[in-house]
């Protein structure tokens, strides 16, 4: 299949992208195509657990009394200051060990990708989580607190007045900084090559060996994070106006 580029530009040989890849799965520009849709898929499914996760840490960091904001805290301590890759080693490699049941299951019953895939996804998710609680919590703390006070004299309860009043005002104000997050989460997703996984820079890092043309590897491989990225902040500034609220950071007054 030919891919229309020039054999050679800027002294290199671009050709190689069209060649037929080692494993025979087609070019290799298909090879590293395939990086990027497992790339793609570990981000997604990390952010998910890390939105969902971090959220809730974040909100119970704000409420009222010492457990909840104090396990939270610890959450968010712990899994913010150990680094990413001994945190992805001990989701793969001591945790099915220590969960009875669970443990079995996952060295045994899941085929080698799919054990791959989901402790990247917990260590992405879990990682980033914690950072993602920290902006949830400083969104909710840059809110005026008679906004609370007002929902709670409505006849609210206080879960009410988080998801009807809060949030949705403080996800508003964090759009920026959880943007910053995704964008993380993409490329702390090449951590996961240290398990095998055949994400983006895995792929990139096979091309090389099997074919020596590191430059062309690695200059490919880094315009397709730079392409994810600009599709990223382009589709974050469009939410971003959409979701602009007068008055408030970032709004039209």
């Amino acid at each position: 299949m030919s891919l229309g580029l020039p054999h050679t530009f800027l002294g290199l040989d671009w050709s190689i992208f069209a060649q037929p890849a080692f494993d025979r799965s087609g070019t290799y520009f298909q090879f590293l195509l395939v990086g990027l849709q497992w790339t793609l898929i570990i981000s997604v499914l990390g952010w998910a657990v890390a939105f969902v996760i971090g959220s809730i840490a974040g909100i119970m960091r704000t409420l009222p009394g010492r457990i909840l904001p104090s396990i939270a805290a610890v959450y968010v301590e712990v899994f913010r200051n150990v680094p990413l890759l001994v945190q992805l080693f001990l989701w793969y490699f001591v945790m099915p060990e220590l969960i009875p049941g669970i443990g079995m299951w996952f060295k045994q019953g899941l085929n080698p990708l799919l054990q791959q895939m989901v402790a990247a996804v917990l260590c992405l998710g879990f990682f980033t989580g914690a950072r993602v609680a920290e902006q949830v919590r400083s969104g909710l703390g840059s809110l005026p607190r008679a906004q609370r006070a007002a929902g709670l004299a409505l006849g609210l309860n206080l879960m009410q007045v988080y998801l009807l009043i809060l949030l949705p005002v403080a996800y508003r104000i964090i759009i920026p900084t959880l943007t910053s997050e995704f964008l993380n989460i993409i490329k702390n997703s090449a951590v996961a090559s240290t398990i095998g996984l055949v994400e983006l820079s895995r792929q990139s890092q096979q091309l090389g060996e099997f074919t020596a043309h590191w430059y062309e590897s690695f200059i490919a491989v880094t315009v397709l994070y730079a392409a994810i990225n600009v599709a990223v902040m382009l589709a974050a500034r469009y939410l971003e106006r959409a979701a602009r609220l007068p008055g408030l950071v970032g709004g039209h007054k």
